[in-house]
């Protein structure tokens, strides 16, 4: 564990696992410790709002919410805790997930919950990461390395596109 500090990854039904799943292998990549579990907006709230209210007694510093359709378990879990959220909207069949994606990000003054992209969680894990980095020098250093990785890969492919063209 780099800080102490963990991550929870809450998702509104087990159907969004595979989306989840993304973040889950991010966080375990950068040897960030991580609980998943599955809680309700609607159909377990008190469950929902009891968790966020312990969050940061129960060694959490982040909480990452995945959810689609309505969408409002990290508006829920935002509602009772002062650590951040992050509201990852899961694509669902009805609406491609922009109902997920309005419910998330449109939230009242004073219940802010990060959104990132519709299934986005990879980005969800690295900005839960951001955050904790910026009492963890040594998490701050990984995410140095993970974007000087991208950096070198987006190189390459422009050296395979620039040989591609000398070969037209």
């Amino acid at each position: 564990m780099l800080n102490g500090k963990k991550v929870a990854v809450i998702m509104g039904s087990d159907s969004d696992f595979p989306v989840v799943s993304a973040a889950v292998k991010r966080l375990k990549a950068l040897e960030i410790p991580c609980e998943v579990h599955v809680m309700s907006a609607h159909r377990t709230p008190d469950a929902a709002a009891d968790f966020s209210k312990h969050a940061k007694e129960n060694g959490f510093g982040v909480i990452i919410a995945a959810a689609g359709k309505a969408a409002h378990l990290g508006g829920v879990l935002a509602a009772h805790t002062t650590l951040p959220v992050i509201g990852i909207p899961v694509k669902s069949s009805t609406l491609d997930g922009l109902d997920a994606l309005l419910a998330t990000v449109q939230m009242p003054s004073g219940i802010p919950v990060a959104t990132v992209a519709i299934d986005g969680a990879d980005n969800a894990a690295i900005l839960a990461a951001q955050m904790l980095a910026l009492s963890d020098e040594a998490l701050a250093n990984k995410l140095a390395d993970l974007k000087r990785q991208m950096e070198e890969g987006v190189a390459k492919k422009d050296q395979a596109i620039q040989d591609a063209v000398k070969a037209l």
